[in-house]
């Protein structure tokens, strides 16, 4: 099960007992933030997108949408989101329960400006219940990381 991947992964850290999971669901950002009792924004949507050299992650502020221009100009393709299928197969996550920690190898992971807004963030811990509040350097720091990017509308 992949929040057991996750809190595996977090044990090295000794930050396993910060996940939370929830009697209900967590899978959208709208339920995560009634379940967690907090502005859509807060909740850290993990999208996945195929490029050329493989799948990468987008972590996103709740309450943001991916523009199409913006990522075309810093990836130089168009937007390509992995099918439901694919999600679990090449991230190793559950549509529901993507998260940026324990993944499969290769899988790069950025995280979008829009997070920095927020002095805590909620992104998921692998399943349909459960997320994990970190600052957006904890973020970086426990996540694939590859670098901060700009690629949501202006609101």
């Amino acid at each position: 099960m992949s929040i057991e991947k996750v809190k595996q992964y977090f044990e090295s850290y000794n930050l396993a007992d910060k996940i939370l999971e929830f009697e209900v669901s967590s899978a959208t950002v709208e339920l995560a933030s009634i379940a967690l009792n907090t502005e859509p924004g807060r909740i850290a949507k993990t999208l996945s997108f195929m490029l050329k050299e493989g799948p990468i992650l987008i972590v996103v502020a709740g309450d943001e949408k991916i523009d199409n221009s913006k990522y075309k100009a810093y990836f130089h393709t168009k937007a390509k989101m992995l099918t439901y299928e694919e999600v679990e197969e090449l991230i190793g996550h559950s549509v529901g329960g993507v998260c940026p920690f324990a993944v499969k190898d290769g899988v790069k992971v950025y995280l979008d400006e829009s997070l920095k807004r927020f002095t805590t963030v909620f992104p998921a811990c692998g399943s349909s219940n459960s997320a994990i509040e970190l600052t957006p350097l904890e973020l970086e720091k426990y996540s694939a990381f590859v670098s901060w990017i700009d690629v949501c509308k202006l609101k």
